[in-house]
């Protein structure tokens, strides 16, 4: 595990207990969202943020003024920590392990759902009512459509891939016919 990986991690469980503290882990966890989309999603604001030519002062400074009363104090105090001890990189991880975090405190799995199609509100409650059955936690499902499929799902929780799909089956058969001929 890298020293960058234990580093977010710390960030993350720290930001957790205040959010924990003050009842605002789901929020806290939006903002998040929020931000990393932000300032990773803009080609522009990315690069003034990795810019070794702009002092963290002037960093923190454009971020204070354009995150203040739109994100909550332990959101800011967090991201502008991260820029003064030169960590703004890790704001991803951070995020990361946050869900991680919350997500066993709280019983909830995030779940990756592959289909051929987005699925519509109805059909991912389905999903998750299945599975969160399977691992006993509430799910929370993000959809991504994979048209390699053919038809059918693929989630996966955690470290584990429930393949439903039917090119999933298609090659559990085609294996199982080639055990029998060899």
């Amino acid at each position: 595990m890298s020293r960058d990986t234990i580093v977010a991690k710390r960030y993350a469980k720290a930001l957790f207990e205040v959010a924990l503290q003050q009842q605002q882990v789901l929020e806290v966890e939006q903002e998040l969202v929020a931000v990393v989309s932000a300032l990773t999603g803009d080609a522009d604001i990315e690069k003034f943020i990795v810019s070794p030519n702009i002092s963290d002062e002037v960093k923190q400074n454009v971020l204070h003024s354009s995150l203040d009363g739109k994100v909550s104090e332990p959101v800011l105090r967090t991201v502008l920590l991260l820029i003064e001890r030169g960590r703004v990189e890790l704001l991803g991880d951070l995020l990361n392990d946050y869900r991680k975090i919350q997500g066993e405190s709280l019983g909830i799995a995030d779940a990756r759902v592959y289909s051929t199609y987005a699925l519509n509100d109805e059909e991912k409650e389905a999903v998750a009512r299945e599975f969160g059955g399977r691992v006993n936690k509430k799910i929370r499902i993000e959809n991504i459509v994979d048209p390699t499929l053919l038809g059918g799902l693929k989630v996966a929780i955690g470290d584990t891939i429930y393949d439903g799909s039917l090119a999933g089956k298609l090659e559990r058969l085609e294996q199982s016919f080639n055990r029998r001929v060899q």
